[in-house]
């Protein structure tokens, strides 16, 4: 696949991650479609390296999408347990 699609299921599984886990994010719609794309990326890489499967068929393939949508969770929850912590000072 390319680099456009892996944006796109990125984008798309960051979405369906903060879904998945309601609440607030501490950087917002934006941080959360960027940690998706990561997550994807993320998901696919350890779908090859823990299952030995490959994770990224194509784009319409239900493996890449799941594997996409744990690392956005993952990814996501990871961020809010780092970040969340961090408070604004106004």
């Amino acid at each position: 696949m390319g680099i456009i699609a892996w944006i796109i299921i990125g984008l798309l599984a960051g979405a369906i991650a903060k879904a998945l886990m309601p609440g607030r994010d501490p950087g917002g719609i934006i941080i959360t479609m960027l940690i998706g794309v990561a997550g994807g990326l993320l998901g696919g890489w350890l779908g090859k390296v823990i299952f030995g499967v490959d994770a990224i068929d194509g784009f319409f393939d239900l493996s890449t999408w799941i594997a996409a949508v744990i690392g956005s969770v993952v990814l996501l929850a990871l961020y809010r347990l780092v970040a969340g912590g961090r408070h604004r000072h106004a």
